[in-house]
């Protein structure tokens, strides 16, 4: 994996040192502990592999930091009611030195019921729109984070690439996500300049995913957003694909090793472990909320991911040019793997 510097802590060791000898602890005292702990709480909107990737790159941040940090995790799993419960609870909590909301609705959830405690948010699109913070440059009172904001323009400038005379593209979104109806609307902006359709259809709740595909009337590809939603129900979008020979295109990674055909996007571990250096440095004085403005992804995060076998069930062929130096995902990559193995033994 590669490793974000962002926002890079330093170490305590020689803090450490220092409080032990004024303590007269003896040679027996920890190591590797740090001097200071500290409690932080991961507030997840949803169970899917974006946002548990998420989740898991900050949880190594924290593990790997020199200081003693306790962390408490807790799943919306997309229930309103659950949702402000978790950040009500988390808001009167006086002894949690910080809360990480992953994903816009819980962000905003956390936003309005907590007013002291630091908040670091990730897997948010636009933290701007979504009235979590003023400006890009400017952080909120308590609330700055990471956006997920992916490549619109460049994401379908891709399915272009792999589907040929492609003219209508269909997106399913949930209509309640700021973050979608963003995207949604960059995909508008992007087709003017790409010269084609987008054919949008919105749905309420994950329930609503499979009828929302079969209502499009004649895309000649799919394109899923980072959309909590749909993606929580991505298999009902690849079975529509394969059965009617569309091929399905993400906006990030995870959803490519689902099933889908392929992606330019964001490693989402990658994403997690930048928003826990963020708030790992915030947490332990680095940093203040009020100098640390919203950040973009880093580059670094960035990657092209195909899935061959999904893209040979949909019908369609991914160009050399583009699968050679891509990060390979499904059947395909375990028999290349295989072949590697074979090779190394002969």
């Amino acid at each position: 994996m590669k490793t974000n510097t962002l926002l890079k802590t330093s170490a305590t060791a020689a803090a450490l040192g220092l409080l032990l000898t004024a303590c007269g602890s003896d040679e027996g005292g920890a190591e590797g502990n740090g001097d200071e702990s500290y409690s932080v709480a991961i507030a997840q909107y949803v169970a899917h592999p974006s946002l548990d990737a998420t989740a898991q790159g900050m949880k190594d941040v924290f593990e790997e930091a020199d200081a003693d940090i306790e962390v408490e995790e807790q799943n919306a799993q997309a229930d309103q009611a659950t949702m402000n419960n978790i950040v009500g609870t988390y808001g009167g909590d006086d002894n949690l030195d910080a809360v990480l909301p992953i994903a816009t609705p819980v962000a905003i959830a956390a936003a309005t019921s907590i007013t002291e405690t630091p908040i670091i948010f990730s897997a948010v699109t636009d933290p701007v729109d979504a009235g979590l913070v003023p400006d890009w440059e400017t952080p909120g009172e308590n609330i700055t984070g990471v956006s997920d904001m992916n490549p619109v323009e460049d994401q379908l400038q891709l399915i272009l690439d792999v589907v040929e005379d492609a003219e209508v593209i269909g997106i399913p979104y949930s209509s309640a996500e700021s973050n979608s109806v963003v995207q949604v609307e960059a995909a508008k902006d992007a087709a003017d300049v790409l010269g084609i359709e987008i054919e949008e259809v919105a749905v309420t709740n994950t329930s609503e995913v499979a009828q929302g595909v079969e209502s499009f009337s004649d895309v000649d590809a799919i394109y899923v957003p980072t959309d909590n939603t749909v993606v929580s129900g991505l298999e009902t979008v690849i079975s529509y694909g394969i059965d009617n020979q569309v091929p399905v295109f993400a906006a990030e990674s995870d959803s490519v090793e689902r099933g889908t055909v392929g992606t330019y996007g964001l490693n989402y571990y990658e994403h997690g472990r930048q928003a826990g250096e963020m708030a790992l440095s915030i947490i332990t004085g680095e940093a203040e909320v009020a100098d640390t403005p919203t950040a973009l992804a880093d580059d670094a995060a960035m990657e092209y991911t195909f899935n061959l076998d999904a893209a040979e069930q949909m019908g369609v062929e991914v160009p050399e040019d583009l699968s050679a130096d891509a990060n390979i995902v499904g059947e395909d990559e375990d028999a290349q793997e295989g072949e590697a193995d074979e090779e190394t033994s002969e």
